[in-house]
């Protein structure tokens, strides 16, 4: 331990164990994912960052050793603590100089912010050197004033490569693709469990790693297509969970922008029918349902059934709208009493005045 000291001093970082952990010290080898919590804080103890409330909210850091995380030194720093270890680490300037680009992606991620937001058009680097604010004003001083800083991280688990399941971010494209297949098959053992909302995560995330790899591609080309027609049964399987959710006005935007690729999609023009049904699109409604008899009538039992549900619902409001304004302009029924008005009151005014009295 002496020894690794000695060489975080000559690196220009200073540790300090504030609670030894437990176990063997792992080797941290490429794919090892660490999670810890960090507080980071200036040298005179102001703090900039906590993770046990940024945000509003306790969420630790994680990390996949390897992945080449834009702020080397905590890969650096991690690789020297055990598992429930809380340590200090003083780290000198040409360590921390990236440090505000990070803390304003942690920030933004914690509260559901693109955590790219404000990084888009130029590197880390260039960024450091601008005027450009990154909108806070901690992190601009920060900036603008290059400074060691204090990390405090308590370690909360070593997990070996293999061990977990890799988030989005941290797969290669291969990975990203290879794990597509399998997640959305956890999303129909879910769908037939009944368990909805984690169906429809798994088939969010699935599309979410199909666009990711979309997003490399010109549109039209081939590899571009194929990633579409990958995505299109997920993303009717996601609007189906949706309708369950009554999610309406989702499913019609996702099932019009599927219609609008493939105009022969029988089930985008299915599930838009049922959604523009559920929001008393009765005209929409009944184009959707016409169009899937066009492409495969032998649907015609099932769109049958949901247009008759469809009548029945509109019925049914139409009957209890019809019951809530009887009666409403029956002048009949206000008392001689009530209609000793003055002759200037119009007659919208004269009701007005019967239902105060």
């Amino acid at each position: 331990m002496e020894e690794e000291g000695r060489r975080l001093l000559e690196e220009g970082i200073r540790k300090k164990v504030i609670s030894p952990g437990k176990g063997e010290l792992s080797t941290f080898p490429n794919g090892t994912k660490v999670v810890f919590h960090y507080r980071t804080s200036l040298c005179d103890g102001t703090v900039l960052d906590d993770s046990r409330t940024m945000g509003s909210r306790s969420k630790p850091m994680e990390l996949i050793m390897g992945k080449k995380f834009k702020l080397a030194v905590w890969e650096r720093i991690v690789i020297t603590m055990r598992q429930g270890e809380v340590a200090e680490f003083t780290c000198d300037t040409k360590h921390t100089a990236l440090y505000p680009l990070v803390s304003q992606s942690l920030r933004n991620i914690s509260v559901g912010k693109d955590p790219l937001e404000g990084q888009r058009h130029c590197c880390g680097i260039a960024q450091i050197h601008s005027h450009h604010s990154l909108g806070h004003k901690d992190l601009d001083h920060l900036q603008a004033n290059p400074q060691p800083l204090v990390f405090t991280i308590e370690m909360l688990e070593v997990l070996p490569p293999g061990s977990f399941q890799l988030d989005m971010w941290a797969m290669t494209d291969k990975e990203k693709l290879d794990s597509v297949p399998l997640i959305h098959d956890e999303g129909n053992s879910l769908f037939k469990q009944g368990k909805i909302k984690e169906a429809t995560e798994k088939y969010y995330n699935a599309i979410a790693c199909l666009k990711n790899l979309q997003m490399k591609e010109h549109p039209g080309d081939e590899a571009w297509v194929q990633l579409d027609q990958m995505i299109t049964p997920l993303l009717l399987n996601y609007c189906q969970c949706l309708l369950l959710q009554d999610q309406y006005y989702e499913v019609i935007e996702h099932c019009s922008s599927l219609i609008f690729k493939y105009e022969d999609n029988v089930k985008a023009y299915y599930k838009r029918g049922k959604a523009h049904a559920a929001v008393w699109n009765e005209k929409e409604a009944r184009a959707d349902f016409a169009k899937v008899l066009e492409l495969d009538p032998s649907l015609e039992a099932s769109v049958n059934k949901e247009l008759k549900a469809m009548e029945e619902k509109l019925r049914s409001k139409q009957a209890e709208e019809k019951g809530r304004y009887k009666g409403l302009f029956d002048f009949k029924a206000i008392p001689a009493t009530a209609t000793t008005v003055s002759p200037d009151l119009s007659l919208a005014s004269a009701f007005a005045f019967h239902q105060l009295a």
